[in-house]
């Protein structure tokens, strides 16, 4: 099986390197033969660019590449959010499972194992990876633990899955089920919008633990209020309306 990694990114000058170098040491289950990562960097300013660049020109070099491994750049035109970076990232997907992962360090690619085997074995179709079953995470902010509750909860209401974290950035899924599925939201509107459309297909949907190494705003987090006042508008947009 191919694995493409579609990673979109926004001004991660600090993390990115050390992200890629992760994921391409990461443990992969003997059935995943080739890897494609594709970054797709959604117009940063603080210099991410010409990390990324740099990358490019020498992945081996500088991010460790090995032998059954692609490095692929997608640089957008202008700012449009992680919806649509994935849009484009997922357009230009060749392999068999796709999976979803931030730039930033908050999503540990230790954990690829895990959420790959469902998909590898052929009884899960799509994995969430949840950071309240069961693996370590940092304590951090409880009024957005709160949030996120009744997020999944609403959701959940809607959808009738009993998934534990909505939200999640670690979402994986078998590539053919992924392009059943037509996406709009440009924000973080893609976790509720792709839950509700995962939801109307009928798949298998299965859940595994994950580590969380959150960020507080100092160190770099962009997700704020408002982003929930949004989900909470996605969510009845995508199971009541379609």
């Amino acid at each position: 099986m191919k694995l493409s990694i579609v990673i979109p990114c926004y001004n991660e000058k600090a993390t990115v390197r050390v992200l890629l170098r992760r994921v391409v040491g990461a443990v992969y289950p003997r059935e995943i033969t080739s890897v494609e990562i594709i970054v797709v960097d959604d117009m940063s300013t603080d210099g991410t660019r010409q990390i990324l660049d740099a990358i490019l020109k020498a992945p081996n070099q500088e991010i460790g590449l090995q032998e059954n491994q692609e490095f692929r750049l997608h640089l957008q035109e202008k700012n449009g959010g992680k919806g649509k970076a994935l849009r484009s990232g997922f357009a230009q997907a060749k392999g068999e499972i796709i999976l979803v992962q931030d730039a930033d360090l908050e999503y540990d690619p230790e954990d690829y194992p895990a959420l790959l085997k469902p998909l590898v074995k052929g009884y899960a179709d799509v994995v969430f990876g949840s950071r309240f079953i069961g693996l370590e995470r940092r304590v951090l902010y409880f009024n957005h633990y709160l949030v996120n509750l009744f997020l999944t909860f609403l959701s959940n209401l809607f959808t009738n899955l009993n998934i534990t974290d909505m939200e999640t950035c670690y979402k994986v899924f078998r590539s053919d089920v992924l392009k059943r599925i037509t996406l709009v939201s440009d924000r973080f509107g893609f976790e509720p919008e792709i839950t509700a459309k995962v939801a109307k297909l009928k798949v298998r949907v299965f859940e595994v633990g994950i580590r969380y190494h959150g960020r507080t705003y100092e160190e770099g987090k962009k997700i704020t209020w408002k982003d929930g006042v949004a989900a909470l508008w996605h969510i009845l947009r995508f199971n009541l309306l379609g």
